[in-house]
């Protein structure tokens, strides 16, 4: 029986790394109260005593306009946590598996972002899991795992879908920005990667989010699409496109974080569902819960 740390596991992929959790794994859950990865001490004894073989780093200060403000935080968490967990897991020969973001980059592209170019974040947030990544890549060298993602969402907690089912419920119109070009991915999706990744002791960086690209307008139609298909909404509401300038935000976003995720699919044997399929199976459990 392996042993698992999973850090956030309060948060959206913590939650779907638990309910996955392979045959052979032994889960140790914990939140920001049951482990600070802030501190380093903390870690050390904390790895020392429970003795894990893997760690999955899914903890991340993710508030992306906050941390215009709250940046001493986005760095303790989303840089120095991941140092404190990196060298842990060197000096106890541990496998860790960093999970990042698709903010890491500048958003300026006009084709999918290869695991190896160049980033180049537009805000703290980016800026602080940027570094968080280099230093694990620089800690750990050809042991690195670092796996980046997009426009996460689950049945568990708090995201876009959940909050566009509320509005569209409560609303008669919304507007949407449609200027802003990515890819949503259900959590279950990337935790299976995950799992996978660790099962072929994967390493370097890598991309993961389901298949096909979107605009967050394309996204929110879709979910009202879904919605009144199965009876989680009583009708369709007016939905408008508008542009990022029309809807003006601390921190910016990047306006084109679609990742190339080839090498990934071929090394892991794994391809992801399109975006609309995995919409539709979380919101299957949304209805069923």
């Amino acid at each position: 029986m392996k042993k698992v740390l999973i850090t956030g596991a309060d948060g959206q992929l913590g939650f779907e790394l638990q309910r996955s959790l392979p045959d052979g794994f032994e889960c140790l859950a914990t939140d920001k109260d049951a482990l600070d990865i802030t501190d380093a001490q903390a870690v050390n004894a904390y790895i020392q005593q429970q003795k894990p073989d893997v760690i999955i780093n899914s903890a991340a200060y993710t508030a992306v306009d906050k941390a215009e403000e709250e940046t001493d935080l986005a760095i303790a968490i989303n840089t120095t946590g991941a140092k404190n967990l990196a060298q842990a897991a060197k000096d106890n020969h541990i496998k860790l598996v960093q999970i990042s973001t698709d903010f890491v980059f500048d958003g300026k592209a006009c084709s999918p972002y290869k695991v190896d170019a160049v980033t180049d974040p537009d805000g703290y947030y980016g800026k602080t899991k940027r570094d968080g990544d280099n230093l694990v890549a620089e800690i750990l060298g050809d042991d690195a795992l670092i796996i980046r993602t997009s426009w996460l969402y689950s049945s568990h907690g708090s995201n876009f879908v959940k909050t566009m089912l509320r509005f569209m419920q409560e609303r008669e119109e919304l507007g949407i920005i449609a200027d802003q070009i990515g890819t949503p991915t259900w959590a279950n999706s990337l935790a299976n990667a995950v799992w996978k990744a660790i099962e072929l002791d994967t390493t370097g960086f890598h991309h993961w989010s389901d298949a096909g690209v979107a605009s967050w307008y394309d996204f929110a139609y879709a979910i009202m699409e879904e919605g009144v298909s199965l009876g989680l909404l009583d009708k369709e509401i007016t939905i408008n496109p508008i542009t990022t300038a029309d809807y003006p935000t601390p921190a910016s976003r990047p306006c084109y974080s679609v990742l190339d995720k080839t090498v990934t699919w071929k090394e892991l044997r794994l391809k992801s569902d399109h975006w609309r399929v995995a919409l539709r199976n979380m919101m299957k459990e949304l209805k069923a819960n």
